[in-house]
């Protein structure tokens, strides 16, 4: 019997947000896309405020500094968002 091996601490390495989507890549070579709705204040934000960010602990956060958002690469994942 095998066993899948899961990452405990993913890292990001690239953010994009669209109209739609919040997109992360990560180091391991997945991505990860989920509805910028789900974050509010990402949606609302205009698309230079999006493109702002910056990774926090090696890649386990983002953060976007114009509109004071932090969002952890394990939350999304888990599929963890804001009302």
């Amino acid at each position: 019997m095998g066993t899948l091996a899961l990452e405990v601490n993913p890292l990001a390495e690239r953010v994009e947000c669209t109209a739609d989507e919040l997109i992360v890549s990560l180091v391991d070579g997945r991505k990860v896309s989920v509805p910028i709705t789900w974050y509010p204040r990402l949606a609302a934000a205009s698309e230079e405020e999006r493109a702002n960010w910056e990774l926090l602990g090696d890649g386990r956060g983002i953060h976007w500094p114009d509109i004071d958002e932090d969002l952890s690469v394990s939350g999304i994942l888990r599929g963890v968002h804001h009302d």
